[in-house]
């Protein structure tokens, strides 16, 4: 009987960890679930998916720059949502792991901020934080 209670317990724990991994969808007509579509293809290298989230702004970053994706391992976590008629903000927490170190620290985490406007509409993103940069190709129109 032990022996099975013990089981049973592995197997829900088991359950548990094999199913928590994916965050739940956001409506897509939200600011947060603008955000959570781009950072998805940001770090999934789709830049061309990312680059359709975007306004037409031309953002003064992108001058020289190149646009990849993240090189370490990112988890994206919102923190909050401020939204105006026109507007909005979303704060995310970005944590880096395999951050090496002098002391082998395996996370960084910082605070970072989207700027959206509403476009005919739909949210657009018209400033993303560094670390998610996707800039628009030349001549680009989302």
């Amino acid at each position: 009987m032990l022996l099975c209670v013990i089981v049973l317990l592995v197997l829900v724990s088991l359950v548990v960890v094999l199913t928590r991994g994916a965050s739940k969808p956001l409506d897509v007509h939200s600011p947060a679930g603008v955000v959570q579509g781009y950072v998805t293809a940001v770090v999934n290298g789709d830049e061309d998916t990312a680059r359709k989230f975007l306004t037409d702004v031309d953002d003064k970053r992108c001058d020289g720059y190149e646009s990849v994706a993240p090189e370490r391992n990112i988890r994206v976590a919102l923190v909050r949502t401020t939204q105006h008629e026109a507007t909005a903000d979303v704060v995310v927490s970005i944590s880096y792991s395999n951050v090496s170190g002098p002391f082998g620290s395996p996370e960084y985490a910082n605070e970072e901020s989207f700027e959206l406007d509403r476009v005919a509409g739909t949210w657009r993103i018209s400033s993303a934080p560094w670390p998610l940069l996707v800039c628009a190709d030349e001549g680009f129109k989302p």
